[in-house]
């Protein structure tokens, strides 16, 4: 999502900054290819329109026409105008006593299910225990798909098949709740093709009888301009807390994104970035902004990598990176690692800078080369990827028989190899307590705390 309107920008960000100095002429011309990258990329036009007017406002002024960087500053007020459109963060409301009820609602077919189990999964590495609710019986299967995704990630669901009414089973779950200490309740309540007086008014009641916590409308970033269209109209009927965009790691403009925190007045709280189970991201408008901008997402990189990272992994890891003894059964393990964290093209993304690197590379190549240097590695017997120093010629000629590759491909590896071997050990400070203190230092500096 957003990678056409990135490049977009980005071209215009450029061709401001090639100028010297820059007129009211320059910003015009300017203004006019930022609204069409916006109105491109399905953004409301009313958004485009109200957007574009505040940053030509700033642009004309002395801070950008008398600057001596005045691309930059160009830049600058998108970012800041871009923050402000996408809003604050809105964190889940918790206040009071346990169990929360988190409402899910939407239409059919925008997943609202899976999005409770990844709700569940999300929250649950957070500290709370969560309770599936299956509160959707209309739809015959969603009940054994929610008790199936609850088996998978281990989260217990809470169902009523005997002709219940949805109201009954969201009440009847609060109290189940209570007794057994879950500390909060996800509803997935039913949907419908069309928004209808019927759903609108099972939700009401399902409101009066727990008075959920919070109601997170669960909207598809795919469908553009209707998605923004679905949210005003169930914000007429619904208090909505907040919203939830799904299948942004499709081929989605983001316009929808982008335009419906303006146009209703709801945050977004969570983006749906894949279909495993801990696809979920918790939206935060100021990476978003950066992200577009072409500036890079360091924290959510550095996230990702402590996701993932088993900690007792990573404190054999950082002794050895201090030592300088690195082998290949590590190089293995944190290739896995990368391969959970999602695609190559997606990581590279996050990184300050990357749209000029991303466009000399081949995403397949890049896949490519690392299921290649994969199979090399799994070729090897333990001792070889324990002391790559015995690989000879004879055993690199059976590696590359057995890798399905060429004895240069495996060497190759072997000199890449040697020589992040030799960079890591001139970085490392020895450690896994110190790179910990390296990357909360980092963190604070990125979120612009002060050290104390």
């Amino acid at each position: 999502m957003f990678d056409s309107l990135s490049q977009r920008l980005q071209n215009t960000f450029d061709a401001l900054s090639r100028k010297g100095r820059l007129d009211e002429q320059d910003i015009t011309a300017g203004m006019r290819e930022i609204r069409m990258a916006l109105l491109e990329a399905d953004v409301n036009y009313r958004v485009v329109k109200d957007f574009t007017r505040r940053i030509r406002d700033r642009a004309t002024g002395t801070e950008v026409l008398q600057s001596l960087t005045p691309g930059q500053q160009v830049v600058k007020i998108v970012h800041a105008e871009l923050i402000s459109l996408l809003g604050k963060p809105a964190p889940l409301n918790f206040a009071g006593q346990a169990p929360h009820a988190l409402a899910l609602v939407g239409l059919q077919g925008v997943g609202k299910t899976t999005m409770a189990a990844k709700l569940a999964v999300h929250l649950r590495r957070r500290g709370q225990t969560p309770l599936l609710v299956a509160a959707d019986v209309q739809r015959p299967a969603a009940i054994d798909q929610l008790e199936t995704l609850g088996r998978q990630i281990d989260v217990p669901v809470f169902a009523q098949r005997e002709g219940a009414r949805a109201p009954d089973i969201a009440a009847r779950a609060m109290k189940f709740a209570r007794g057994k200490a879950h500390t909060v309740c996800i509803l997935d309540t039913a949907g419908r093709t069309q928004i209808d007086s019927v759903l609108m008014a099972e939700l009401a009641e399902i409101k009066d009888r727990v008075n959920p916590a919070e109601t997170l409308l669960v909207v598809d970033a795919m469908t553009g301009q209707e998605a923004v269209n679905v949210a005003e109209g169930f914000q007429a009927s619904v208090p909505l807390t907040g919203l939830i965009m799904t299948k942004v790691d499709g081929d989605a403009r983001g316009g929808a994104t982008l335009s419906v925190r303006q146009v209703t007045g709801v945050p977004v709280k969570f983006m749906g970035t894949s279909e495993q189970m801990d696809g979920l991201d918790v939206f935060e408008p100021e990476r978003m902004a950066s992200r577009i901008l072409g500036m890079g997402d360091v924290l959510t990189l550095i996230e990702k990598a402590e996701q993932f990272l088993d900690d007792e992994q990573s404190e054999r890891l950082g002794d050895k990176m201090a030592r300088g003894q690195l082998d290949f059964e590590d190089f293995l393990d944190q290739l896995r690692s990368l391969k959970r964290m999602g695609s190559l093209s997606d990581l590279l993304k996050l990184l300050p800078g990357a749209r000029n690197l991303l466009a000399d590379l081949d995403e397949e190549d890049m896949e490519h080369s690392l299921k290649q240097s994969e199979a090399i590695v799994n070729s090897m017997t333990l001792q070889e990827r324990r002391n790559p120093s015995v690989l000879n010629g004879s055993r690199r000629r059976r590696i590359a028989a057995g890798s399905g590759t060429r004895v240069q491909d495996v060497n190759d590896l072997l000199k890449r190899f040697r020589e992040a071997q030799g960079m890591i050990k001139e970085m490392s400070g020895g450690g896994r307590g110190r790179q910990r203190g390296r990357m909360r230092h980092m963190k604070r500096l990125m979120a612009g705390q002060e050290l104390r």
